[in-house]
């Protein structure tokens, strides 16, 4: 069974060096941003969102353990966020590990924070996901999660 444990702080580095990295590439390949700004757009948002780091008020950051109850296999994070007067949950970041994936811990990661999300109040739980992201977007389906908006690009 997949475990959530909170972010450790000697952990935090290093996700967050990869995370800001992963998101600028995705914002590349979406046609969302350009590559010479995109790290730097990247860093901003992810300090912008988490100023002082994993103790940033309403930030959640875990780390998703595996089955042997040691081994951290990713990371999921959430935010309690204000949405037109209606507080929210909002995954702003999963990550599992390649050597890790398709094994079911990504799926078992969000069951774990309806949980947590639920013991906060919060009746629901929001996210965005990139178009080229066909494999996420598979999962959210499969997790019940429906289509609120698309966005959409035309490149000339």
């Amino acid at each position: 069974m997949t475990i959530l444990l909170p972010m450790r702080a000697e952990i935090y580095e290093s996700y967050l060096k990869s995370s800001i990295l992963s998101y600028a590439d995705a914002n590349i390949l979406s046609g969302r941003w350009r590559e010479e700004n995109a790290l730097e757009q990247s860093r901003n948002e992810f300090h912008k969102l988490l100023p002082q780091g994993i103790d940033t008020p309403d930030q959640y950051l875990f780390e998703v353990i595996g089955n042997d109850n040691q081994t951290t296999v990713g990371f999921i994070w959430f935010a309690v966020v204000l949405d037109k007067g209606v507080r929210l949950a909002f995954v702003y970041d999963l990550e599992i590990k390649e050597p890790y994936r398709r094994q079911g811990y990504a799926s078992q990661a969000f069951k774990a924070i309806e949980v947590l999300v639920s013991d906060l109040g919060l009746a629901s739980i929001g996210l965005h996901v990139f178009g080229q992201n066909l494999g996420a977007q598979a999962l959210y389906h499969q997790l019940g999660y429906e289509v609120t908006g698309i966005n959409m690009l035309k490149k000339l």
